[in-house]
């Protein structure tokens, strides 16, 4: 844990400063001086999570995702989420959720989280991953499970230059949360109710989601 810890903290300095997309970023009107600063890297590091073992509902496949693109490409976009003070909102991956991209990419389940990860990045390399990575954070809003549940229709300009993602509230009495993505003939991820609002009380929060958004129609 505490290799992990040092990891992203040598990563912070090479922050974008929030700039992640063509136009500017704001900040959240009025709520953003209130919030916090811890990252979302630093929350999900805090208690060990990163590690591979044998639990698929946890995060530890997209931390290692981030450190990966973050240990080859150290200018990636994706270093802004070991930078809390830049407000945004992810969407994370549960590990059963790659479990289930590697499936659909090789037809074969990986029998633990360490070889969803190496059959990842064998078959997609590490650009593909950080696109993938890119496709799952919002920046510029800090957004909470409440208002996301208001948000039906709406359409969210993510990371990766030119790439949107949909809302879709879905249910009256047990409202579920349906992110659509750009992969057309496969399930869409849904925000899990039970893992929402991950590092509530700062700029940068997440949510957990069931399956990986895709910026691509995936045939394989």
């Amino acid at each position: 844990m505490m290799k992990l810890r040092r990891s992203l903290a040598s990563l912070v300095a090479v922050m974008f400063g929030g700039a992640l997309l063509a136009g500017p970023v704001a900040a959240p009107a009025q709520a953003a001086p209130a919030l916090g600063e811890q990252s979302l890297a630093a929350v999900l590091t805090a208690d060990g999570n990163g590690t591979f073992d044998t639990n698929w509902y946890d995060y530890d496949i997209v931390t290692q995702a981030v450190l990966a693109v973050l240990a080859a490409k150290p200018a990636s976009n994706v270093s802004v989420l070991t930078d809390g003070s830049v407000a945004l909102t992810a969407f994370i991956p549960n590990d059963r959720a790659f479990r289930d991209l590697a499936h659909r990419l090789t037809h074969r389940w990986p029998r633990t989280e360490e070889q969803v990860f190496n059959t990842l990045v064998q078959k997609l390399g590490v650009d593909a991953i950080e696109s993938v990575l890119l496709y799952h954070v919002v920046p510029g809003a800090t957004i909470l499970a409440k208002d996301a549940l208001q948000a039906d229709g709406a359409t969210l300009a993510t990371a990766l230059p030119g790439a949107t993602i949909k809302v879709q509230v879905k249910g009256m009495n047990i409202p579920r949360i349906i992110l659509r993505d750009r992969d057309y003939n496969s399930p869409n991820p849904r925000v899990n109710p039970w893992q929402t609002d991950i590092n509530e009380g700062n700029l940068q929060v997440a949510h957990g989601i069931t399956r990986v958004l895709r910026p691509l129609n995936l045939r394989g």
